[in-house]
């Protein structure tokens, strides 16, 4: 397994014998929190609450073996069909990590974005968010993006209509479509990882998934762990990425 001493300086570990690169880029579809919940007869809630410490444990283990960019689907456009008291559990979760990382980012060299349409929220959630993503810890810090309020297709038509609005009706190209995305000026991720044994993308990151790589985890996400994430970097460090070309 990865020694986390060594893995805070390099981007490349040896691993049980062999080399594995660590992406720069992971994205991470967090899901089985409710059912990890159910399973053992507690509210769905408390799995989101779970999860939640969850996803700062393994963005401080991304930290430390030189992962640079990490993105979670935390809440989907289509989450709002949930009961609304686990969404109002969820949205207070959001809430309740922004408040925290407002005090803590700049000691823990984490820049926060929030990917999604926030037009929904109100404007104290949304002046919160925009403080969190104001705050620069440094140019080493591990960008966390949140997926919250996402989905992929919407992304792509409000990306659209920016980038032909810009071009005043004139032909726009991808690099015109990329300047608009959520994630623009960002590395696409390398690895994508969905856990609770499900195998589908769920609207996540279409456009930037093209070429990415991606590992599926039988885990529920509250049972997931920093070696099940090492399995996941060594799964993707053995595929051979052609990008199309023939080698």
């Amino acid at each position: 397994m990865f020694r986390k001493k060594e893995a805070k300086k390099a981007a490349v570990r040896q691993h049980d014998g062999n080399m594995s690169r660590v992406p720069a880029h992971i994205a991470i579809i967090m899901d089985g929190n409710g059912r990890w919940a159910t399973s053992r007869g507690l509210p769905r809630t408390v799995g989101h609450r779970e999860g939640a410490k969850k996803f700062r444990e393994i963005a401080s283990y991304c930290q430390e073996i030189g992962v640079k960019y990490l993105t979670v689907y935390a809440f989907s456009t289509e989450n709002w069909k949930r009961p609304k008291e686990e969404v109002d559990a969820i949205m207070q979760l959001f809430h309740d990590y922004l408040i925290e990382a407002r005090q803590e980012l700049r000691t823990r060299n984490i820049h926060i974005q929030v990917l999604g349409d926030l037009s929904v929220f109100d404007g104290e959630f949304r002046q919160l968010i925009d403080e969190v993503q104001s705050m620069n810890p440094g140019p080493d810090a591990l960008v966390a993006n949140l997926a919250i309020n996402y989905g992929g297709r919407a992304e792509l038509v409000m990306a659209a209509n920016a980038a032909f609005a810009e071009k005043q009706g004139g032909p726009i190209t991808e690099s015109d479509l990329e300047a608009h995305l959520y994630t623009a000026g960002q590395p696409d991720p390398e690895l994508i990882i969905r856990t609770s044994g499900e195998f589908r993308l769920s609207g996540f990151l279409l456009w930037q998934c093209s070429y990415s790589e991606f590992y599926f985890s039988d885990l529920l996400w509250p049972d997931f762990t920093t070696d099940e994430l090492d399995r996941a970097i060594e799964a993707y460090s053995k595929r051979d990425r052609r990008f199309g070309a023939v080698k």
